[in-house]
């Protein structure tokens, strides 16, 4: 097991839920604009954001490298009564289809530096043409933050963080929605608990 997948099987086997059971604000306030259809969360760990998905009435598939992710996003789900198809990997070795989702959300999904530009371009590939894009994580100014406060949680490797011209380059047949750097406050579990500074960016395929 390398050290990426350590890391996600040690946080997420624990009892706690390791960023809570309650979607993440902006998820929420974004999906609530948008007709349920069918929708990819990348990155998806315990399933809070999925299985809320899936009580909207959307048709969930979510991926994530950690199995005791997956297995709690199970129970989860289970105990809220709604079903995901979850799957386990990297995005490469997976068996999604081209044009597959009316929307992707990319929630806190760090990949790490290596590759996070090629994923965004194949997840581009898995989104229909008029789908939506639905993304926060933490920018490239989060480490005074994080330095600050390490309870507000995420990556310390800048690379790891995202800029606005980075979205522009890894999206760029999109209409731009909304793009911008906020600082905003999480309180969301154990590891995201305080000021931080994120990219948001809601975007539609053209």
């Amino acid at each position: 097991m390398d050290n990426w997948t350590k890391t996600w099987e040690d946080r997420f086997g624990k009892d706690a839920f390791a960023y809570g059971t309650e979607p993440n604000d902006f998820l929420k306030t974004q999906l609530n604009l948008l007709t349920p259809g069918t929708i990819l969360f990348a990155a998806e760990g315990e399933g809070r954001n999925a299985c809320y998905a899936a009580r909207k009435g959307w048709n969930v598939f979510a991926f994530d490298i950690s199995q005791e992710g997956k297995k709690k996003a199970l129970h989860l789900a289970e105990q809220q009564l709604v079903t995901l198809n979850y799957q386990i990997g990297q995005l490469p070795e997976l068996d999604f289809k081209a044009n597959q989702f009316d929307t992707i959300a990319l929630i806190y999904a760090h990949f790490p530096a290596a590759i996070k530009s090629s994923y965004h371009q194949k997840l581009d590939k898995l989104l229909k043409p008029g789908g939506t894009i639905l993304f926060e994580a933490f920018s490239k100014n989060h480490l005074e933050y994080l330095a600050l406060n390490p309870n507000v949680g995420g990556p310390k490797d800048i690379a790891m963080l995202f800029s606005i011209e980075e979205i522009q380059h890894d999206f760029p047949n999109y209409e731009w929605l909304l793009l911008k750097q906020e600082i905003i406050d999480l309180q969301e579990g154990d590891y995201h608990n305080g000021t931080g500074s994120v990219i948001r960016f809601v975007g539609r395929k053209k």
